[in-house]
């Protein structure tokens, strides 16, 4: 097992990564504030590692009850997180009754923003099982719903007290999931890394075989990165934007195509892929760089096409992202590979070819 630390000062939390920690009750009781647990988990993670998880919580004396909610993208909303609510006030859930999310990116979500709103705030738990989730939701405290009109408009910022990521989860994985969670992978070396970048490069193959020390070397300096970064600037005020390198893109994507069509990361990787053409229409990236970008989503089995939403749909969507500022839109883009810089000088003329050009 490797631990590291999201430095928050008293909001500090630790990160466990490694194989066979669902069975560990001992990584979980020093972060309960009472022996009492609701999991919330989905459909899919249900089967495969509910009972698993409430034993080994039984068995160290934690009262842990769960909550199964529907699997998907399309389901991170009001109503959905209503059915947490409806659990936790039927089963009479306390302020310092601890939430636990079990599940990728959506469950961690509504987990999170269940567990801030609950009686205006309860401990949550993070047990990520995608590897979307492992290196990326999970750590830094977004939580939030999706709105017809825009992805995660609707959340809080609001931090875990421990994320727990056993690798083994990823064995169920399938293909496409372990595809979509290596974006953000990729991202890391794009935006800080460039030693990391060609790391993955070198690696891909082993990452998408599951090979045991590759994806766990993945998983941590992914995540060591996201807390520096997060660490820095917890609320997105500055710094922590780089973050949302491709996603801008990615999102209109995801909201024009219909939540669950494409997944996060899917989009995403189309969405970085814009990104480094802006970049080099910029004058920042070469063509080589743009094309090394795009090998490297290819290789890891993503699309590194985006749909055509048509200009107008394109703008639409963006226009509702969470880093316009003063009306207007704020992109993430890279000076250089492992260098990504946050810019509101986009001139029109470039964002509407990037958009329009054939791919």
């Amino acid at each position: 097992m490797q631990t590291l630390t999201v430095d928050l000062g008293d909001r500090s939390y630790p990160i466990h990564i490694g194989a066979g920690l669902l069975d560990q009750a001992g990584l979980i009781l020093p972060h309960l504030a009472q022996k009492r647990a609701v999991v919330v988990t989905n459909t899919t993670i249900a089967p495969l590692y509910l009972e698993r998880l409430t034993s080994t919580l039984a068995a160290a004396g934690v009262a842990a009850t769960s909550v199964v909610l529907p699997d998907g993208e399309a389901y991170k909303n009001w109503e959905t997180l209503n059915l947490i609510f409806d659990a936790l006030l039927t089963q009479r859930a306390e302020r310092k009754t601890t939430l636990i999310a079990l599940g990728g990116g959506v469950i961690g979500d509504m987990t999170g923003f269940a567990a801030a709103c609950y009686q205006r705030g309860m401990p949550f738990i993070q047990i990520p099982t995608t590897l979307l989730s492992q290196v990326d939701s999970s750590v830094g405290g977004k939580t939030g719903i999706n709105h017809p009109l825009g992805k995660n408009m609707i959340g809080a910022f609001y931090q875990p007290k421990l994320v727990l990521a056993d690798t083994d989860t990823l064995k169920t994985l399938p293909a496409r999931e372990l595809s979509a969670g290596l974006a953000e992978v990729i991202k890391y070396g794009l935006i800080w890394d460039a030693d990391f970048l060609a790391w993955l490069e070198a690696n891909m193959p082993k990452l998408r075989a599951l090979d045991p020390a590759a994806i766990t070397h993945a998983i941590y300096r992914s995540c060591e990165i996201k807390a520096q970064v997060v660490g820095q600037d917890e609320r997105e005020g500055g710094i922590r934007a780089i973050l949302n390198l491709g996603h801008t893109f990615g999102h209109a994507i995801e909201t024009g195509m219909g939540y669950g069509n494409w997944l996060h990361g899917e989009a995403v990787a189309a969405g970085m892929v814009l990104a480094a053409q802006t970049s080099q229409r910029l004058g920042w990236l070469s063509e080589g760089d743009v094309a090394r970008t795009r090998a490297l989503i290819r290789a890891a089995g993503l699309p590194d096409v985006a749909p055509d939403l048509g200009v107008e749909t394109w703008l639409d969507y963006m226009g509702h992202d969470k880093k316009v500022e003063g009306g207007k839109l704020r992109f993430v883009l890279l000076k250089k590979l492992g260098e990504a810089v946050i810019t509101a000088d986009v001139p029109a003329g470039v964002l509407t070819d990037v958009l329009t050009q054939p791919q």
